[in-house]
């Protein structure tokens, strides 16, 4: 463990992470499975948790079950790893849920690519909240309708298509913190990749417009926007503007890991700085891409950040590359800059 993983966080700091630990799989139930057995990735990404010691956590990539049974397994086994965080959230998200359509027009309805976000059964690849802190009224916004996005770059869809379609390919949460110094909202995301898709470059669409969503619905009280928007600012596919008209109401502390793999194939060609990036992607295509983000509103007074990429020498290092193609994102808040009240 490093020296700066090892610092826990003061009292008056709140450390806000974000992290997709890669615990998805290929049917309904197995996930829960895996953690009972104690699936040595699980263990792993509970490890990296523990590391990084966060109050509260948007966690991207972690299968949804209708009973929160895998959620509830997880915190229990993060706990055993020394991290107790007992408040949770995580509602059916859209990736999996099937339409009956065929969403991506190849004749056959009901696969991955039909569902309102792509997922090979409901509740595939979704989202949770783990909190330290408890959690206040989650208002859920994934059942907004893409098309009803002011100035949405929906492509032309089949009419019964998009009279259905939703925004989010997984989920728009609003989760308050509640810090017992004011309420901090956690605005949470995670967006298809801006790839996989042919000329009408419907997934670049809707990866802008679901940072776009944000735009619309930015709370008047403290916020963090937190999550996987699954997109580059300079390198990769994707369409940057939206990510960018969200840096004027949020500050980028630019999070940097310790250490980042030597810059060679695709990834010498890239113009950002590297020891910003968060995901380790194949190095014949896109390579490293910073993807995972935590930005604090601007009236927020930021103590400290940092990705949690060690170097080879530390312990933890192998322990991180077992876990996830991502790497955990963290940023602590100074709680005296909250001053909203509490709902």
């Amino acid at each position: 463990m490093t020296a700066f993983l090892a610092t826990g966080v003061v009292a008056q700091d709140l450390r806000v992470a974000a992290y997709d630990p890669g615990l998805t799989r290929k049917g309904p139930g197995l996930l829960l499975r895996d953690i009972r057995r104690a699936d040595p990735q699980v263990l792993a990404a509970a490890q990296v948790i523990a590391a990084a010691a966060p109050d509260v956590i948007v966690l991207t990539g972690f299968d949804w079950d209708g009973d929160g049974l895998a959620l509830a397994a997880f915190a229990a086994v993060l706990e055993q790893a020394g991290h107790p965080m007992p408040h949770r959230f995580a509602a059916r998200p859209n990736s999996g849920w099937p339409t009956g359509l065929d969403g991506n027009g190849d004749g056959r309805a009901g696969g991955a690519d039909d569902a309102q976000g792509f997922g090979q059964f409901s509740g595939q690849n979704g989202m949770a909240i783990l909190s330290r802190l408890p959690l206040g009224t989650v208002t859920d916004h994934s059942a907004v309708l893409w098309r009803d996005l002011p100035g949405t770059l929906m492509p032309r869809l089949p009419p019964e298509v998009a009279e259905i379609q939703r925004l989010s390919s997984t989920a728009h949460w609003d989760v308050p913190v509640l810090t017992g110094r004011g309420a901090l909202h956690l605005l949470a995301w995670s967006a298809t990749p801006p790839v996989f898709d042919g000329p009408e470059d419907r997934n670049g669409r809707r990866n802008h417009d679901e940072a776009a969503f944000w735009l619309h619905h930015l709370p008047p009280a403290p916020f963090v926007l937190a999550g996987t928007p699954n997109l580059d600012p300079v390198d990769g596919e994707g369409r940057p503007e939206a990510m960018a008209a969200l840096l004027d109401h949020a500050q980028d502390p630019q999070p940097r890991g310790a250490f980042q793999p030597e810059q060679t194939g695709v990834n010498a060609t890239h113009r950002g700085d590297p020891a910003l990036d968060t995901g380790v992607f194949d190095p014949a295509g896109p390579g490293n891409l910073r993807v995972d983000y935590v930005l604090p509103a601007k009236g927020l007074r930021v103590t400290g950040s940092g990705v949690i990429w060690p170097a080879p020498g530390d312990p933890l290092a192998a322990v991180v590359e077992a876990a996830s193609e991502h790497r955990l994102v963290w940023v602590d808040i100074d709680l005296g800059s909250l001053t909203a009240p509490e709902p």
